[in-house]
């Protein structure tokens, strides 16, 4: 029997979607972005980052921080959510 793909739940959710609207508010594209989370030494492709934005990747928590430190925002900030206007 297959391994049964892991969901992803409502923070992770949450994370991808505030990935992205950092990402994009900061200017960067997925590219530039993951050569930012590479050069902090954890490899990135920019499709990883596509995949974990339209969550469909979950993006774990060396991820998770690697991604926030490129972005100089702390992981909590990405797991909370951007709050609504």
């Amino acid at each position: 029997m297959p391994a049964r793909p892991l969901e992803i739940g409502p923070a992770g959710i949450r994370a991808a979607r505030t990935i992205e609207i950092l990402r994009t508010e900061r200017g960067f594209s997925q590219r530039q972005l993951a050569g930012r989370v590479t050069a902090l030494g954890h490899p990135m492709s920019n499709t990883m980052l596509s995949r974990i934005e339209r969550a469909q990747r979950r993006c774990d928590v060396d991820d998770l921080i690697a991604i926030a430190e490129a972005l100089h925002v702390s992981a909590p900030v990405l797991l909370r959510g951007r709050p609504a206007a």
